[in-house]
Order: C-alpha cells, then structure tokens, then sequence
C-alpha cells in the first residue's frame, strides 16, 4: 500500500524494515525482475536494494551464460537455500534473512491462449537462535 514508509509486513504480523535482515533474498526475478521490486517498493518508500539478493543471480555468470531473463524459480530458491544459506546461518554468519521463494506458474493452456503468466511468492522469515 501507499504511504507505508519504510516498514514492510512479515509472517506473524510483525513489521520490520529491510535493514533489519542480514538478507532478502528472492527466487529467480533476473536482473530485469529486481528492478521492477526496487521501482515498485521504492515507490512505496522502501529500498531493498542494500539487503536484496536474488537467487538466480546468485547461481548465473549473465557475462559468460546466455540466461536471458532467468532460470528457474523454485530450482534457484532451492539450490541457494540449502546449498549456501542454511550452511552460513548455522555458521552464524547470516542472522535472520526473509527467503521469498518466487516463480512463475507456468501453464501450456494459458500461454496458447496468449494470458498473461501469473506469478507466486511464498515468503519466509528465518531466524537463527545461535
């Protein structure tokens, strides 16, 4: 919504600011994704760009891979989380990270009937007790 400042609702109801997390990270938005999400959230008053990682990012070279407008979704979510995040969380290098898994929801039928591809994001806020 409009006018909600720099603080941005999490699971629980809670409000937090980004700065609050040691990461935000997202699926697979692409570079392309992850400007949209700082235009749309910085015309909202809040700027994710010092805490925002996206996965898919993370996992491609865009210099030396044709990956265009991105991989996977749930497959760069998955790989970054348990391959990277978890093992620096129990570390006790990453804190409390908001995970948003996103993606998209591919369907054959919708894209021959030329609809527009609907878009998921389940969110998570992960907190280490070390």
């Amino acid at each position: 919504p409009r006018g909600g400042g720099e603080h941005f609702p999490v699971p629980g109801g809670h409000r937090h600011l980004p700065q609050d997390y040691d990461g935000i990270y997202t699926g697979d938005l692409g570079a392309v994704g992850s400007e949209l999400l700082y235009q749309c959230l910085g015309d909202n008053g809040i700027d994710l760009r010092p805490v925002h990682q996206d996965c898919g990012l993370l996992l491609y070279d865009r210099e030396r891979q044709d990956v265009h407008g991105g991989a996977s979704g749930c497959g760069c979510s998955a790989s970054v989380l348990c391959g990277h995040l978890l093992r620096r969380m129990e570390r006790g290098e990453l804190r409390r990270i908001l995970f948003c898994a996103t993606g998209a929801l591919m369907s054959p039928t919708s894209s021959r009937q030329g609809l527009a591809i609907p878009g998921v994001c389940h969110v998570l806020e992960l907190v280490s007790q070390q």
